[in-house]
């Protein structure tokens, strides 16, 4: 067979380059420590590959996600607690002033301590996050959530948000709630279930208060007609049986009968009153309709009757009465709300353990498919330079065989 000295010339440049391109691809996976260097060097591994990188990209993601809300929940923990440490004190101060043996001035002090833990309220309930979002400010994140008016005309210290909440996905099917709003934690507080008289025939009606919260409350919760306002009208008739006869004059019913002497108090359904009253006399009332008011409000009414010298010692226990309530109402809310963040701080670091060793999971199959055996690639890198040198070594002698040497 006759090899021309083209075919000679061209087999051993192919060689050669062929060696040469081995050698260059193996020295660039030593380098980089990626066997996949192109998709075409292993194209369903490159696919794999690409996959893994998503899942990883993803993984990474929700780490971030789950390092942002840790730090937002850690920062409503926080507030909430301050919160909680000054409504307590305020609650002892607002015990204190309930003391008979305090004067004006004293009840001042109290007054204007109250009104310096209002004050540290407002700011707390305006807490800004390390973006400037106002965090109990729902969807209005942009704009402070509470503002202070004391001279407004009803509440002095007013919400200015949304209900809105912000949720953020920790895994692909799984999102945790990371903010809460103003009007669900400090304004859904429930006021001091109570009853206003709306006329009597008795001779003098010295009291009519609550004595027994809980009791009332009960009858209240019970009994309170949201939508047929004539069922929370109330009559108490004086019998000629020495009984006071609780009546529902809506619906007619008889709810109650209690001993009664006239000039001595009585009390039924946790109500408490004192009257001159003859047989067939009656005292009506109705039950005020539920309010909601947030605990800086409460104390803000409160400090304010405490710094007016003027009023009586009735209205100051009945204010009393009405900010303790409020107080407890709103620290249980605050309880529950303290509780969520905890449950879902807990999900929030199991949810990110669980990503971490997916992640490492992920990354070490994509390890396995992508990255160069060192040992193999350094041997296959051994064997091709000699292949190369071979060829350059043999392709002189081989380019000067000729016939002419012969002759």
């Amino acid at each position: 067979m006759r090899i021309s000295t083209s075919q000679v010339y061209d087999q051993s440049i192919r060689s050669i380059m062929e060696n040469q391109d081995g050698l260059v691809t193996t020295q660039e996976q030593l380098a980089t420590g990626k066997r996949i260097l192109t998709p075409k060097d292993d194209p369903v591994g490159a696919a794999q590959v690409l996959r893994l990188t998503e899942e990883i990209d993803g993984l990474t993601q929700f780490q971030r996600n789950n390092d942002l809300v840790t730090g937002s929940l850690e920062q409503q923990e926080a507030v909430l607690t301050n919160i909680t440490n000054s409504i307590n004190r305020a609650r002892t101060l607002v015990i204190q002033a309930g003391s008979g043996i305090l004067d004006d001035p004293d009840k001042r002090a109290i007054g204007a301590e109250l009104e310096q833990i209002k004050l540290e309220l407002v700011d707390l309930m305006n807490t800004q996050d390390a973006n400037g979002n106002f965090i109990y400010a729902g969807y209005q994140s942009a704009n402070q959530a509470y503002t202070y008016n004391p001279a407004a005309v009803g509440n002095a210290i007013s919400f200015s948000g949304d209900a809105g909440v912000s949720f953020i996905s920790l895994s692909n099917s799984s999102k945790i709630q990371s903010t809460s709003n103003g009007y669900e934690v400090f304004e859904n507080v429930l006021a001091r279930y109570n009853f206003s008289v709306s006329g009597s025939s008795v001779t003098d009606l010295e009291h009519a208060t609550i004595s027994e919260q809980g009791t009332f409350d009960t009858f209240f919760d019970k009994n309170y007609d949201p939508v047929t306002s004539a069922n929370n009208d109330y009559q108490i008739e004086f019998l000629a049986s020495g009984e006071a006869q609780l009546t529902n004059t809506g619906t007619g019913a008889v709810v109650d009968t209690v001993d009664f002497t006239s000039g001595s108090p009585f009390t039924i359904k946790g109500m408490r009153f004192e009257a001159e009253a003859a047989v067939g006399d009656t005292i009506n009332f109705s039950l005020d309709a539920p309010e909601k008011k947030s605990m800086a409000q409460s104390i803000h009414e409160i400090q304010t009757i405490l710094m007016d010298s003027t009023i009586d010692n009735t209205a100051l226990q009945e204010s009393i009465s009405d900010t303790l309530v409020g107080l407890d109402n709103g620290l249980e809310i605050i309880s529950l709300e303290r509780a969520s963040i905890g449950s879902r701080l807990n999900i929030a670091e199991s949810t990110y353990e669980t990503n971490l060793d997916m992640e490492i999971a992920a990354k070490a199959s994509r390890s396995s498919i992508q990255d160069v055996d060192y040992a193999e690639a350094s041997a296959e890198f051994a064997k091709q330079e000699t292949a190369l040198n071979a060829a350059l070594t043999t392709f002189p002698q081989v380019s000067n065989l000729s016939l002419f040497n012969f002759i």
